[in-house]
């Protein structure tokens, strides 16, 4: 069993930064592409950014001067790093990651994590 936990949501002044983490765990997987979705009250879930194995990015271009995704292969985890954040940053923060689990691929879901900005 794989699970993705994220961590480092919270209250943020507009302005502001926030790096959340997501962690893939468990056994026999190989997570290929882990990227970032957010979804704001009312509206749809949308990408903010993905990197793959070798470290490739792709990022909605609204966010790409502010944020920066990176990741640790060896522990399986991916980066946000979210730079002069505005109130429209305000959203239930996602980890997807594409893996293989076994031998079956497939992708998953990350419970989520809040990201409030306000003064």
């Amino acid at each position: 069993q794989v699970q993705l936990v994220e961590s480092g949501g919270g209250l943020v002044q507009p302005g502001g930064s926030l790096t959340l983490s997501c962690k893939a765990s468990g056994t026999n997987f190989l997570a290929y592409e882990m990227g970032w979705h957010r979804q704001a009250p009312g509206k749809q879930r949308e990408l903010c950014a993905v990197i793959s194995r070798n470290g490739a990015t792709n990022y909605t271009d609204s966010l790409k001067a502010r944020f920066a995704i990176s990741r640790v292969l060896a522990a399986d985890t991916v980066y946000l790093r979210m730079n002069s954040l505005t109130p429209e940053g305000t959203a239930v923060y996602y980890c997807h990651t594409v893996l293989i689990v076994g031998s079956c691929l497939g992708d998953m879901w990350g419970q989520g994590t809040q990201v409030t900005v306000s003064s």
